[in-house]
């Protein structure tokens, strides 16, 4: 299946992945098509229910969370955890945590 990717600074690149691909999958994907750590990407649905895809669901198929051909995901960053006690919070938008 081939998947719309887009970056907070509004950046769309296409991933192509197995019909039966887990989240790790595609995160793998992306570091080596993006060269980005896949260990701290973060990646939304952009769907329904807007399904998070969290370091916890990386053994689950793209399919179980709602991924199809030709969906569009919003790739964040986990902040790099440097022993500082300064860290950028973020939240989701009330219309994406429904």
């Amino acid at each position: 299946m081939k998947v719309v990717v887009e970056i907070l600074t509004g950046t769309l690149f296409y991933i192509q992945v197995a019909n039966d691909a887990t989240v790790a999958d595609l995160k793998k994907e992306i570091e080596s098509q993006q060269k980005l750590p896949c260990d701290r990407l973060i990646l939304l649905l952009d769907n329904d229910k807007s399904h998070l895809m969290s370091q916890d669901q990386d053994e689950v198929s793209l399919v179980d969370c709602g991924v199809k051909d030709g969906s569009h995901i919003y790739l964040f960053f986990n902040p790099i955890d440097d022993g500082s006690s300064q860290h950028l919070v973020y939240t989701l938008p009330d219309s994406l945590s429904a």
